[in-house]
């Protein structure tokens, strides 16, 4: 098997017994029973994707940031010039990004990955150079990527979630980097989701009403173009390549990567959204791992996370990227499981339950 059929084969569906297991000590614990609310059911799921109650603490954690630059920048959807991403890729580097001061809040590493930038960058500490190409090719004129290069990509992605692990990493975040990546994750989330273009097409960066409007009119032809959505027996590997990004196509073996490690993977914003669904489509399974770490403003990636059935965790009109909202919720992912780790259970701290007047 290559590296894709044997990451997707060794990943496991959530542990029934550990999520059961999980309910029941979460109900002993001292305090009213639900009364921690999504928190209860995150800690429910990480048991259940470690196979074991408590499941590990999600810690430490690290953000790959996957940068890539895209062809249907060529289209006018965005008035950033294609430089900005290895400008910005420098930035990261350099720690003056959003990215670097959320992470060292939280205490988390950033590692940036040059997935397909559209120039040479210098070595540099925490660059994973991975470039597949420079930028995928314009999908309104044909697809933006070659089947190999989405699949070297994901491959990508999935090795470089093995190599955090490796290094101690007990959860992953999603980062990203790429000037027009959200027109190539609206034409995913529309092409996994059934949606029109005009429901999953945001403003991005902040385009005026004109853009917005020749962004819209930009992804409905790729999708056309395409024959997209495909139906239910469309290869989740030809249409990532279609209109995806190899950021995407990344994020979403990272995302492979980490499941099959029954390693915690705290999605960010709409282009990890868009990921998700190529994850998910490949093995539906991977989504065991899954945690939303809040909702963008990006219509697309509202979209994204229902079709999902995911809970983000944090809401706050976020629509930057980088990973940033990820990290904000990464303590609300670790706080959940340090509960059942640390809090005392009715009969362990002596406390009285809600039944107990009733008994005497």
């Amino acid at each position: 098997m290559n590296l894709i059929e044997q990451t997707i084969s060794s990943i496991a569906a959530p542990d029934e017994a550990a999520m059961r297991d999980a309910r029941d000590h979460q109900a002993r614990l001292t305090k009213p029973s639900g009364s921690l609310g999504v928190l209860e059911e995150v800690s429910v799921k990480l048991a259940g994707l470690a196979g074991q109650c408590p499941p590990p603490l999600p810690e430490p954690a690290a953000v790959a940031v996957f940068a890539a630059d895209h062809g249907v920048h060529a289209q006018g959807v965005t008035p950033w010039p294609q430089e900005v991403t290895a400008q910005m890729v420098a930035n990261f580097l350099a720690g003056g990004a959003v990215v670097n001061a959320f992470a060292g809040q939280v205490g988390a590493s950033v590692s940036v990955v040059d997935i397909g930038v559209a120039a040479d960058l210098d070595p540099a500490p925490g660059l994973i150079p991975r470039k597949i190409a420079p930028g995928t090719a314009d999908l309104t004129r044909g697809p933006a990527m070659t089947a190999d290069e989405a699949r070297r990509a994901v491959a990508t992605g999935i090795e470089v979630a093995r190599d955090l692990a490796a290094a101690g990493k007990g959860c992953l975040i999603t980062g990203d980097m790429g000037i027009a990546n959200t027109t190539a994750s609206a034409a995913l989330i529309a092409a996994f989701t059934g949606l029109p273009a005009e429901r999953v097409t945001g403003r991005g960066t902040g385009i005026d009403d004109a853009t917005h409007a020749r962004k819209i009119e930009v992804v409905r032809a790729a999708l056309a173009l395409h024959g997209l959505p495909a139906g239910d027996g469309a290869d989740p590997l030809d249409v990532l390549a279609a209109v995806g990004g190899l950021e995407h196509a990344a994020i979403a073996g990272f995302i492979l990567g980490a499941a099959s490690l029954r390693i915690p993977v705290v999605l960010d914003g709409v282009i990890a959204g868009a990921a998700a669904l190529v994850a998910t489509a490949m093995c539906p399974r991977a989504l065991g791992a899954c945690v939303a770490g809040h909702r963008s403003a990006e219509p697309g990636h509202g979209a994204a996370i229902d079709a999902l059935g995911l809970r983000p965790l944090v809401d706050l009109e976020l629509r930057l990227g980088e990973g940033t909202g990820a990290l904000l919720a990464l303590p609300l992912v670790q706080g959940a499981v340090r509960v059942l780790h640390e809090v005392a259970t009715f009969d362990s701290a002596g406390v009285s339950g809600k039944d107990a007047g009733r008994r005497n």
